[in-house]
């Protein structure tokens, strides 16, 4: 081990004053971790620097995964002039002196590299701004964000430049901050194996948010065990916020999870979501949605269950409330499952669509006064219960339309009951 925690003979002394995070950051591309995809030997950035050409760019990736660190390097590959701003701090105004300044230079055969991280928090028209001054090259464009470009950035601006997806960190990235940091320290982290792994299980794939508890734990002369390592690190909220990409990104993988049958998978997403600090009424209308969109009649009782559930928890309160809940989500798992229903509404919205026009037949239309019984409202309508087994046969879809079929239940659960009734009746309809 003593190697590990030999310094390098080309690093020069860096300020022990400074944060662990800011002595470590990455000077070179081969120095970024957990980023191989697109830094590494053959990946589109390192080949885009080689070919001398850097274009405007969005860094989509979680916390601390690297975007910033990965910018301003990108920005040392380049003669291009920096500069850097926060959407949350800056608005138009910086916006417009910063463009300004970037034509002047340009002016000087000088082009400009512009940094702005959390790109996504600018409104539309600050995003406009942006368009003119990449268009004629007044400046190249890096942008950081946490949230899906997709939803939260323009079409425009994303035409005008290249997305590339940073991956949270993961255990082998960590483990290699980790050591990083106990060479810059002289010496290992005191934790035990255990302690180690749980560390990396809390820093949730955040590079930054390791380094700040290993510069914690360097602090420390005893051994740490997992335990130990909890009273002195308060363990760190998951990284989910109700308001960004992640709360659907969870909600899908929950709903999918429960039509998938995967009950253990369905517990967890759930969990992870709870944890996260999501409202348990998103939870159950989810719930609801899947009840009636993927199992609907193979099993009648699925939603009457969840709005059940939903009324207890209503009633209980936490942490009683998440049995009933968690009630719900198991039933919901292992339940049969069908989208029939839905598929049946789909095709009657289409065919609704294409003859929104067409009238009712007229014999089953009601006919209160003595001019619409002259037009045939009403004429030859065959009441139901007057037939045996309650079933005329007769047609309730417009006469130029004709009848359709657009719900064909599965065999699973109850709808097997009801497809061998809809059999019956159209054998009986045949028969008139």
């Amino acid at each position: 081990m003593a190697d590990l925690f030999a310094s390098k003979n080309n690093e020069t002394p860096i300020s022990k004053t400074r944060p662990l995070a800011d002595r470590l950051r990455p000077s070179t591309l081969e120095d970024i971790a957990g980023q191989g995809h697109l830094v590494g030997p053959g990946g589109p950035l390192q080949k885009m620097l080689e070919g001398g050409h850097l274009s405007s760019l969005i860094l989509w990736g979680p916390p601390g995964c690297g975007k910033t660190t990965l910018a301003r390097i990108l920005a040392q590959h380049t003669d291009l002039h920096f500069e850097q701003l926060s959407a949350i701090f800056s608005g138009v105004g910086d916006l417009r002196k910063v463009f300004d300044a970037a034509k002047l230079r340009a002016g000087n055969g000088k082009a400009t590299l512009l940094f702005v991280d959390e790109i996504h928090r600018f409104n539309k028209a600050q995003q406009d701004a942006f368009l003119p001054v990449m268009e004629d090259g007044t400046i190249t464009l890096i942008g950081a964000t946490t949230e899906n470009p997709s939803f939260e950035l323009n079409a425009a601006l994303l035409s005008r430049a290249q997305v590339f997806v940073l991956h949270r960190l993961e255990e082998t990235a960590l483990e290699e901050l980790l050591q990083k940091a106990e060479r810059d320290a002289g010496r290992a982290l005191p934790l035990t194996s255990e302690a180690r792994l749980l560390m990396k299980a809390m820093a949730d794939g955040d590079g930054r948010y390791i380094l700040s508890m290993a510069e914690q734990i360097l602090t420390q002369k005893e051994e740490m065990d997992s335990p130990a390592l909890l009273k002195l690190i308060q363990r760190r909220a998951p990284l989910y916020d109700k308001g960004d990409d992640a709360h659907y990104n969870m909600l899908s993988a929950f709903h999918k999870s429960l039509r998938g049958s995967d009950v253990d998978a369905a517990l967890y997403w759930m969990a992870r979501m709870l944890q996260g600090g999501e409202a348990p009424e998103t939870i159950f209308r989810r719930m609801a949605c899947m009840a009636s969109e993927d199992i609907s009649n193979a099993d009648p009782q699925a939603l009457p269950l969840v709005i059940a559930a939903w009324q207890s928890y209503e009633r209980l309160g936490l942490p009683e409330g998440e049995l009933p809940m968690a009630q719900a989500c198991v039933y919901l798992a292992t339940a049969p499952k069908s989208n029939a229903s839905y598929m049946a509404f789909k095709a009657a919205k289409q065919a609704a669509r294409e003859t929104g026009s067409l009238m009712p037949p007229k014999n089953i239309l009601n006919a209160p006064t003595k001019l619409m019984k002259e037009e045939g409202y009403g004429a030859g309508y065959q009441y139901d219960h007057d037939h045996p087994e309650a079933f005329s046969g007769q047609n309730f879809f417009p006469e130029q339309l004709g009848p359709r079929c657009f719900y064909n239940p599965p065999e699973r659960g109850f709808e097997r009951e009801i497809k061998k009734r809809l059999e019956y009746w159209a054998k009986l309809r045949a028969q008139k």
